[in-house]
């Protein structure tokens, strides 16, 4: 029973790491006239991905090694909602980070670089949708908990 608490710690601290990175960059880009705000980015973009990989891993391993075992999540249609709402959150990440390289470059370039408004606006409203689909992950989870979804 302590292996599978110590399973969901690791996986709800991993998760808490991804909003958090996720709130921190979008904080950074309010600041964005700042060429070290823009180096930063990039490095919390990358924390967030490694948040995201232990994610992942502590909940395969919950999966596999968790207390309720694997049948109970794999029948289940709210995990496969959660799973829905993790891949989608994870694709819209894909563009911020694009975005960060192309300006951790171009700022290495020309310390003078500010990234167009329109772009910044676009980054921050995919981050804002990636912290409410990450939100809605913890109310699936707690839905699955309480039966629902259980064949």
């Amino acid at each position: 029973m302590q292996h599978d608490a110590l399973l969901a710690y690791f996986h709800f601290a991993a998760m808490i790491g991804m909003g958090a990175t996720l709130a921190a960059g979008f904080a950074a880009l309010a600041h964005r006239d700042a060429a070290t705000d823009l180096r930063r980015l990039k490095r919390l973009d990358g924390m967030y991905g490694l948040f995201a990989l232990l994610t992942l891993a502590s909940g395969v391993a919950r999966l596999l090694f968790g207390a309720k075992g694997s049948a109970f999540y794999l029948s289940n249609p709210v995990f496969h909602t959660k799973i829905s709402l993790f891949v989608l959150a994870g694709l819209l990440s894909i563009y911020p980070t694009v975005q960060y390289f192309k300006w951790a470059d171009a700022v290495n370039a020309d310390s003078r670089f500010r990234p167009p408004a329109d772009h910044v606006a676009r980054v921050r409203k995919l981050i804002v949708i990636q912290l409410v689909l990450l939100a809605a992950i913890p109310f699936a989870a707690s839905l699955m908990a309480r039966g629902i979804g259980a064949g």
